[in-house]
């Protein structure tokens, strides 16, 4: 998003906008905007992001990067597994209530570290130590689910664990569950294929004009 565009304002905008970003990073068409001294003096006083990406930790996944947007374009938030807790919970709230963010996105990617150990340790019976273990515990909930659906192949795992992740913030937090139901806020997921470049939009929840990805 040019800086001398108009901030995205509804959740179709934002999504768009990120779309259109994503494309030119697949395709290696980078604009890298919003990234000069000038941009940087224009955010001094205040921010206003268009929308609020909550993904994976993984160093493979620089949200900002992989949308091709600049300084204050985004609202980042990022955990291992993209699990969630009070901390993850209030900086979401943050962006939705306060910087007034229309879109919030979940993004998993393939080949998630988070979601493997948690596999394992689901299919073992064995837990790992430290607070490790606490990322584990919090994504068991989804890798659980899949495998009641049939579902036991990684990526298919991932996916499915972006889906319980947007129910969780919808169903937990009365800020995003009442914007969402008021039309002012769309929870959407997507993945992301580290080879590919690629982010796909899996599950939506609000007012989003776009195709979802079956399932």
């Amino acid at each position: 998003m040019s800086a001398h565009e108009v901030r995205p304002g509804t959740p179709t905008q934002a999504w768009t906008e990120l779309e259109r970003g994503n494309a030119r990073f697949v395709s290696g068409r980078h604009e890298h905007p919003n990234q000069d001294v000038e941009r940087r003096h224009s955010l001094a006083d205040g921010q206003k992001p268009f929308a609020l990406v909550f993904g994976c930790g993984d160093s493979r996944v620089a949200a900002e990067i992989i949308f091709d947007q600049g300084l204050g374009d985004l609202f980042v938030v990022r955990t291992a597994g993209h699990v969630v807790d009070s901390g993850v919970l209030g900086s979401i709230e943050f962006g939705v209530g306060v910087l007034d963010i229309p879109l919030v996105v979940v993004l998993g990617h393939d080949s998630c570290g988070a979601v493997a150990a948690t596999m394992s340790a689901v299919e073992h019976g064995v837990l790992p130590g430290g607070y490790i273990r606490d990322i584990v515990e919090r994504v068991t909930p989804s890798v659980l689910i899949a495998h009641r659906k049939g579902k036991t192949d990684p990526d298919a795992v991932e996916a499915e664990h972006v889906r319980q992740t947007i129910r969780l913030l919808v169903e937990r937090s009365t800020i995003i569950g009442e914007r969402v139901a008021d039309g002012r806020l769309a929870v959407v997921g997507a993945t992301y294929a580290l080879d590919e470049g690629r982010a796909q939009l899996v599950e939506a929840v609000g007012d989003l004009d776009w195709d979802i990805e079956p399932e």
